[in-house]
């Protein structure tokens, strides 16, 4: 092969190189996401994406791949304390690839700092460490269960309030006991008369339900792709793991059993295991089911 020749193959090379390679950077508040729609939502911990990609297309993030619905829709979820930059990839029906740096904007929360206290207060007895653990696996493998039945993304309608009352624990605050920080409040306590019925603000099936340590009576409901909620202490329970619900569907009813001081509800949503803020991601479904 002649040099020029050989040149000129690798400028070819280069050229599609770029043509199916593109890395373009994504920050809070843009209203764009090269090779994807945004439909709603904001780069925020606590908060999440809605996006729609071509027909064929595949999306992952940091290299793993995320569900989406037949219509190619899918949403990107941000914990709190959320990394930095996040990765994410669409490869379009051609085999082009396209990334996207993600640059989540951080909040602030309200940190409470508690010293003085008793340490049986502080920290469980060791006695029910391993129930803890034992509880904890548990969570963890119902929120890796992505099959939401016939009511799967059901909540792209929007998300009700679960039950009416007053809100007065919010997502992400944290108490600091006797100088030993203690895992962030990651749901919405809402105030309500012990056997008030906790409705499902969407469809979805149920993946947990179990009377845990901390939580007391819980249900875990996966809405579909990767977006699930926890109803947590709970005075009974009206479901049963398996169950597929519709909107609206009594799952159970106001308590305080598990580590509670009195009656409410602790309404958590998670994608994929990163916690997200229900008030927040309420108000982005609800831009999203408008601009449908």
């Amino acid at each position: 092969m002649s040099i020029p020749t050989l040149f000129a193959n690798m400028r070819s090379v280069c050229v599609w190189l770029i043509a199916v390679f593109i890395i373009t950077p994504f920050s809070a508040g843009a209203t764009t996401l090269n090779g994807a729609t945004i439909i709603a939502g904001d780069a925020v911990e606590g908060g999440m994406i809605i996006a729609r990609v071509p027909a064929g297309a595949r999306v992952t993030l940091d290299d793993e791949p995320l569900p989406m619905d037949a219509e190619g829709q899918f949403i990107v979820g941000f914990h709190r304390d959320s990394p930095d930059a996040i990765i994410l990839q669409i490869i379009a029906a051609d085999g082009a690839r396209i990334e996207t740096i993600i640059r989540v904007r951080q909040r602030l929360y309200d940190i409470q700092r508690i010293d003085g206290l008793k340490s049986s207060y502080v920290s469980p007895p060791t006695e029910v460490m391993n129930r803890i653990n034992d509880d904890a696996e548990r969570v963890r493998n119902a929120r890796q269960r992505l099959d939401a039945g016939s009511q799967g993304g059901n909540f792209l309608q929007g998300l009700d309030m679960p039950v009416a009352g007053r809100i007065t624990g919010v997502y992400g605050s944290q108490r600091i006991l006797n100088g030993a920080p203690r895992a962030p409040h990651y749901g919405i306590d809402i105030a309500a008369p012990r056997g008030t019925a906790v409705l499902a603000p969407a469809g979805g099936r149920v993946t947990l339900v179990r009377d845990l340590y901390f939580s007391g009576w819980t249900v875990l409901v996966a809405h579909g792709m990767g977006l699930n909620s926890a109803f947590l202490h709970l005075d009974d329970v009206a479901v049963q793991t398996g169950d597929v619900i519709g909107r609206g569907a009594v799952i159970g009813s106001v308590g305080s059993t598990g580590r509670s001081t009195g009656p409410h509800l602790d309404w958590r949503l998670d994608w994929q295991g990163r916690r997200l803020d229900a008030v927040l991601v309420r108000r982005q479904i609800a831009d999203a089911s408008q601009q449908r």
